[in-house]
This record gives C-alpha cells, structure tokens and sequence, in this order.
C-alpha cells in the first residue's frame, strides 16, 4: 500500500468552525454554484439523449453529489486541504455517444471496472510516479488551456446579455479595487449577489417548478458486464480520471502551495467510483475547477473548511437534486458564464505563470494549443493529447530542461 497518511490530527468541529472566514464561505458558495450548474446541465443533456429516465437522472445526481460529498468532508477533515470530489465531465461526454449502442447496465459495468482499476494503481503507488514524472509547466499549460473557456465565456457573456454581466464585473471591480468593502463583501459574493437581483428584476430567472419532486430517489442498476462497453469506455474514463480530472485538481493545489496525497485521491476516486456506479453516476475524480475557485483567497491552511461548506451544499444539492436542478438551471446563461470567469481570472493568471515563467516552455505552449484545440483521438480528450505531446515535444526539443528539473513534492511528504 503506497497510501499517503495526513501529517497531523484530523481537523475537528472545533477547528473546523475557528477555520471558517468570509473568504473560503464565499468561495465555496461561487464553487458550489459552478459545480451545481453547468456540469448539471451536462448530465442533464447525456441522460435524456440517452433515454434515461428522470428517475434514473435523479439517481446519477444524487450519486455524483450526495456520496462523494462524503469523501470530500472526509477527506478535507483528514488531510486539512481543500479536496472536493464529484465526477468526471470529459467522462461524462464519453457516456452519450456510447449510450447510443449500449444498454445502461453495461455502460455501468464499465464504470465499476473504471472504479476498480483506478483503486488499484493508487494503491500501487504508480499514479504519483507518473505524475511526479510531468514536469509542472506542462500539467499547468494543460490547466491554462481547459480553464481558458471559462474566461472566453465571461468575455462572451458581455455581447449575450451586457445588462446583466457588465453590472457583476463592476461590482466584483469595485470590491476587489476597496480592500475595506472586499473585507465585509467579498468580491465574488458581490458579483452574485449583483447578479440574481438583475436576473430577478429582468425577468430573466423565472423557474416553472410545477409538480416537480423534491426528494431524489435513488435507483439501483445492476451492472452487466460486456468485453465492447469496457474497450470503449473503461480505459477512457481511467484517464480522464487520473490524469486530466485528478491532474487539475493535483496541479492546481500544488500550485496554491497544497501538498495533495496523489495515491489516496487516485484510491479513493476508484472507490467512490465504483460505489456510485450502481448509483448510475459516472466515474468519481478531484474537480479542478472547484479546487481553483477556493485556493483563490483565504490563509492557505483555512481552506479546507470551504470544501467542507461545498460538500454540504452539494449534499443537500443531491438529496433535492430534482427541485435544484429546476432552480439552478433558470437561471440566464450570461449569469453562470460571468460568475465563473470572474472566478477563474486569478488562477488562469497563475497557470500561464507557472506554465510560461521558465523551462519547459515549448512544450507547455504544445499542451496549451492541443488542449484548447478540443480534439479527440480514440474517445480520449484534447487535455490527455496536450499532456502527452507536450511532453514528448520537451523531450525532443528541450532535454537539457530535465536534467535540471527539480523532483516535485506532490506526495504529501
């Protein structure tokens, strides 16, 4: 077992509560909102091309926010970092197409295999070797090119709805431009904040709630196992998981000054995936994107307690995962694009930093292109290419850059 142990007691209500401050709440309000979103609408989008039922949706809901929400106060507490866990997005898209000619229980035998395999080779220490192995420009290049959307969406924000994505960027402007009013309001507080009254005054957010169930209930799917559902989708989804969803999350902490425990991330996703996948949920991973939003601000040994407040949120999230679901989805496109960029600014600020700053800068800018490109070559995502490419082009090009790489402590040592 190559697990890493916590270096010291796990945090306590106590501690928890003393760790609290306006800034790590704040953010993991805009994180919650982030991951209870678009990411929805996603699951959303894949369930009902897929010819899911709403039942079976809510089940994939309830798995990927309520469970794993257990892991991410688990492991918050224990390790004292901000390491929330829901499911995988690229891996999601992967489950639509293959929906098309696959019986559900067989797409979700491939997600208990995922699950398996993944717990294996955290428990084998080898994810920590492979990822030690990256240099960080290049992992960094990759976090630039998947989150520069987000800043890309906020500009577009601007010709889609102005009235209502101008006001929050003066507002979240103006706060950070005033530490004293930043310091009763946080910035990212008062740009939602700006934004739902608009959104309320325009008309614009107008949830139908109807005759909506409240309460999720949960569907248990039999796996069924096929030799074509495990080709397709298991070995995708293993490296989405571990290199491209957990590779964020790992990037973005170590970068934040987090030393995150690789191997136990890589375990507990393979665990947490094959528990939610009877659930129907897609495979379990670190999210990046959240991860960014609350190493933004906040004494870096305080924001553990923000990932405790998101996997509160995303609890009851889950639990009412259908009346949520309505409510968050009403909300204008403009809104969530403007709050999520205004959130990402500082870390995409960061990761062309890191990425472009010194060695290993050719590769990293072949990462970032392929990354942004989107393209997909066997079922696996633009990030993985960018990754590997990148790296093989450092090699080819830039190898006097390894031999004075210093070895990254991403262990937790």
């Amino acid at each position: 077992m190559h697990l890493e142990h916590p270096h010291e007691p796990p945090a306590g209500i106590r501690h928890l509560l003393a760790d609290l401050s306006a800034s790590n709440v704040s953010n993991a309000l805009v994180g919650f909102v982030f991951s209870a979103t678009g990411p929805v609408a996603i699951i959303l989008a894949i369930g009902t091309r897929g010819g899911l039922s709403e039942a079976q949706i809510a089940s994939w809901l309830f798995g990927a926010y309520f469970l794993n929400s257990i892991i991410t106060i688990a492991f918050s507490l224990a390790y004292r970092q901000p390491l929330v866990f829901f499911w995988t997005i690229p891996g999601g898209v992967l489950v639509g197409p293959a929906l098309a000619h696959l019986t559900f229980p067989e797409v979700v035998g491939a997600f208990v295999v995922t699950g398996i395999g993944t717990a294996i080779l955290g428990m084998t220490g080898l994810v920590r070797r492979v990822m030690q192995a990256v240099p960080m420009p290049i992992v960094m290049s990759m976090v630039a090119g998947v989150f520069l959307q987000f800043g890309l969406d906020w500009v577009r924000a601007f010709d889609q709805a102005f009235w209502i994505s101008a006001p929050m960027t003066v507002a979240y402007l103006m706060l950070t431009r005033i530490p004293r009013f930043s310091r009763m309001v946080p910035p990212l507080i008062g740009a939602l904040a700006v934004g739902i009254f608009i959104s309320a005054m325009t008309g614009e957010f107008a949830p139908a709630i109807g005759t909506v169930t409240a309460v999720a209930a949960p569907q248990i799917v039999w796996p069924e196992f096929s030799w074509q559902a495990i080709a397709e989708l298991s070995i995708p989804l293993a490296i989405t998981v571990l290199v491209v969803q957990n590779g964020q999350g790992v990037a973005v902490l170590t970068a934040a000054g987090h030393k995150p425990p690789v191997n136990s991330i890589a375990a507990i996703s393979g665990v947490g995936g094959f528990v939610t996948a009877f659930l129907g949920a897609v495979s379990t991973c670190l999210t990046g994107p959240v991860s960014a939003i609350l190493t933004t601000a906040g004494e870096r040994e305080r924001q553990y307690a923000g990932a405790v407040v998101v996997a509160v949120l995303a609890m009851a999230f889950g639990l009412f995962s259908p009346l949520f679901t309505r409510l968050l989805l009403a909300a204008p496109a403009a809104f969530i694009a403007t709050l999520a960029g205004l959130a990402m600014l500082r870390v995409l600020q960061a990761s062309f930093a890191t990425a472009f700053e010194g060695r290993f800068g050719f590769g990293a800018l072949v990462t970032f292109l392929i990354t942004v490109s989107g393209i997909s070559v066997a079922n696996i995502g633009a990030p993985f290419w960018g990754l590997v490419f990148g790296y093989i082009a450092s090699q080819l090009l830039e190898p006097s850059d390894f031999r004075i790489q210093p070895a990254p402590d991403i262990q937790g040592k």
